[in-house]
């Protein structure tokens, strides 16, 4: 399943002009998620491919996101997919509250870049975390965070609650995955 995100109307990037994320979940324990981000590629800042790690504050430049949860109870995970290839995954018990690193294998990211267009693929396995394993169906946020050469900034969703930015917030986990 395709999904268009929309840019947060208080932000601006004219360098990119849509982002994208195609979505499959090929088993109970398996999430993949291809983004793809298309405008001029000189202008957005994309950091430079690396050795796949673990780091932390990966949304403070040009980072693809993921927000789950199980469709009841507070808590959920945040997960950060960086076009160098580093990630991070979080898990919060409550909005923003009580956030600890995620115990989660590596995803594993892929990424391509051509004139106008930049993917980044992640496979990810939070069916091995304990509140989402077993769940027929999931909630899902998908968010990006895109930033230009002059350090402007614009955030993508699936929809924004009102307000300023906020990937966290409950309205953002808008769409439901499920496993037949």
């Amino acid at each position: 399943m395709r999904r268009l995100l929309k840019r947060h109307s208080d932000s601006s990037c004219p360098a990119a002009t849509s982002v994208e994320v195609e979505i499959s979940r090929p088993d109970a324990n398996n999430l993949v998620l291809r983004y793809t981000l298309t405008g001029n590629m000189d202008d957005i800042r994309i950091p430079a491919v690396g050795p796949a790690s673990r780091s932390d504050e990966l949304w403070q430049h040009t980072c693809f996101e993921a927000f789950l949860r199980a469709p009841s109870g507070a808590g959920y995970y945040e997960f950060n997919f960086s076009p160098s290839t580093e990630w991070a995954a979080y898990r919060f018990s409550g909005y923003r509250d009580g956030m600890a690193s995620a115990e989660i294998s590596a995803p594993s990211i892929e990424v391509q870049s051509s004139p106008g267009r930049f993917a980044l693929l992640a496979s990810l396995g939070p069916g091995q975390l304990s509140d989402l394993n077993r769940k027929p169906s999931w909630r899902l946020g998908l968010s990006a965070l895109v930033e230009d050469m002059s350090g402007q900034k614009s955030y993508w969703a699936l929809t924004h609650p009102p307000g300023k930015p906020d990937f966290h917030h409950l309205d953002c986990f808008a769409y439901e995955l499920s496993w037949p």
